[in-house]
């Protein structure tokens, strides 16, 4: 029997949509104000994080795989979508804070959807230019790393110096994007407009985080620690993101933007009522000098913890773009998008 999956028609999105952005923004703000009421002994000076955020890595064990079962979707989808040479950068969150700029109040880069900001829609995304060079308009994002050794451009705007993100942002030197499949199952495909959160932005202060941060070093495969890494000569620094990838099958948000996509179990198997959908992995590489000073921006409150590294995915593939990605996976081959 083929199994179909229910997808959100106009009327739904009509209903839903308002609903859950309303309650995006009250919860986003209502983390916010919990944050500020933060004691003032956890102030640093100049946003800089205190030393012990950051480790050497040859001191980081490699994380296990998940054993691939029998019925395993082993293969691999990349796609070059640049590093973000554009600068297209913006202190917005369009997924927790639709319609409201600035409000991340730290800065975000992006590779991909070129209009992504806080005014985007679903057909406003789905009309712009991409970075991707298979016409992949997907936005992909995440808080910019800064030189805390030199003063960035924006040091007196908001998402920069003005919300105590200091130093000098660094373009990465690449950035990687890959599906890969279920270690258990086939997967099936992701629906369009699908909104997928990885990390915890309030991490420092929350009291049940979602921690996804992988901070590790290029050269060092599967080594992921949650604070920031110092690499030897000759390997950058990276962060890998890894998406939810076990979706509920008929919404492409909810009102805490995870209940609609949540991570695998430990075996990589999907909880009941959840379907495997293509797992989403970005690396990140910056090449910095040794024994550069380097941060992540954060929210003001959040004192630039390596811990609330996070990413958001948009997903704007066509029908055809994300058919050929779930094919590959689960037909066990290797592809590059063209």
């Amino acid at each position: 029997m083929r199994t179909r999956f229910l997808r959100p028609g106009p009327r739904l999105t009509s209903v839903f949509l308002p609903v859950t952005l309303g309650l995006a923004l009250l919860v986003a703000l209502g983390v916010v104000g919990v944050a500020r009421t933060a004691p003032a002994s956890q102030e640093r000076t100049g946003g800089r994080p205190a030393s012990s955020e950051y480790v050497r890595i040859g001191t980081v064990s490699a994380a296990p795989a998940p054993v691939t079962g029998p019925a395993a979707s082993v293969g691999t989808y990349t796609q070059e979508c640049g590093r973000n040479t554009e600068r297209h950068r913006n202190a917005d969150n369009v997924v927790f804070l639709p319609g409201v700029t600035g409000g991340a109040h730290h800065t975000h880069d992006y590779v991909g959807n070129l209009s992504t900001n806080a005014r985007s829609t679903n057909a406003s995304l789905a009309a712009a230019r991409t970075t991707c060079e298979n016409g992949d308009r997907s936005a992909y994002y995440w808080p910019v790393v800064r030189r805390l050794d030199r003063t960035g451009t924006d040091a007196h705007t908001t998402g920069g110096g003005r919300d105590g993100n200091t130093g000098e942002i660094v373009t990465a030197a690449s950035v990687r994007v890959e599906f890969l499949g279920n270690p258990a199952s086939p997967v099936v495909a992701m629906p369009r407009f699908l909104r997928l959160v990885t990390g915890d932005p309030v991490a420092h202060l929350n009291q049940v985080p979602n921690i996804h941060a992988q901070w590790g070093c290029s050269g060092y495969a599967e080594r992921f620690t949650t604070k920031y890494t110092l690499c030897p000569a000759g390997s950058g620094v990276t962060r890998t993101f890894d998406f939810p990838s076990c979706w509920d099958g008929l919404n492409t948000d909810s009102a805490d933007h995870r209940g609609h996509a949540v991570f695998p179990g430990a075996d990589g198997s999907c909880p009941q009522n959840t379907f495997a959908v293509p797992r989403l992995r970005v690396t990140v590489t910056y090449r910095l000098p040794a024994g550069t000073p380097y941060a992540l921006d954060s929210f003001p409150e959040q004192m630039r913890d390596p811990k609330t590294d996070h990413a958001l995915f948009l997903d704007v593939m066509t029908e055809r773009q994300m058919a050929r990605v779930v094919d590959c996976l689960n037909g066990g081959r290797h592809c590059t998008a063209d």
